[in-house]
């Protein structure tokens, strides 16, 4: 090609990605500020409210953050996770534990802890009875809020 064919082609898509922008600065500058009118059913609130109710009753809170969880084992043998979770909830009966599974590897992970620290210390009392642990980092689920009674 020569340098005027490239030219031109050059010049015709400069001045179509021009004629866009233009197009899309006419058409935000041509909307104006207003009102927003909100319609909605009456039951929406009821099913807030009753949600708000059946939250407070159980005592659970229905949301996750970040946190972190020690994982006490890794590997591929089903029986062996299901074994090293079942001995897991012997030591803290109440604490938590999560199985997954991503082919070719069963993980267990345990605890919901809120800071690294608390993760960390778990993994020290842990150290006798399982190896090769590690802390994760990720969405948990709180901890059930203790009700006086």
């Amino acid at each position: 090609m020569n340098t005027a064919s490239i030219y031109k082609a050059l010049t015709a898509k400069v001045t179509g990605c021009c004629t866009f922008f233009m197009l899309i600065a006419a058409a935000a500058s041509a909307q104006e500020r207003g009102k927003v009118e909100v319609i909605k059913d009456s039951r929406v609130d009821t099913l807030i409210a009753r949600w708000d109710d059946l939250n407070k009753k159980s005592g659970a809170v229905r949301s996750s953050n970040w946190g972190y969880r020690v994982q006490i084992f890794s590997g591929s043998n089903r029986n062996t996770a299901f074994n090293a979770q079942n001995k897991f909830q012997e030591m803290y009966p109440g604490m938590r534990t999560y199985i997954s599974y991503r082919d070719p590897n069963y993980k267990v992970h345990a605890g919901d802890f809120r800071s690294r620290l608390e993760a960390q210390k778990m993994m020290q009392e842990l150290k006798p009875y399982f190896t090769g642990m590690f802390i994760i980092s990720g969405k948990i689920n709180p901890p059930k809020l203790e009700t006086p009674k």
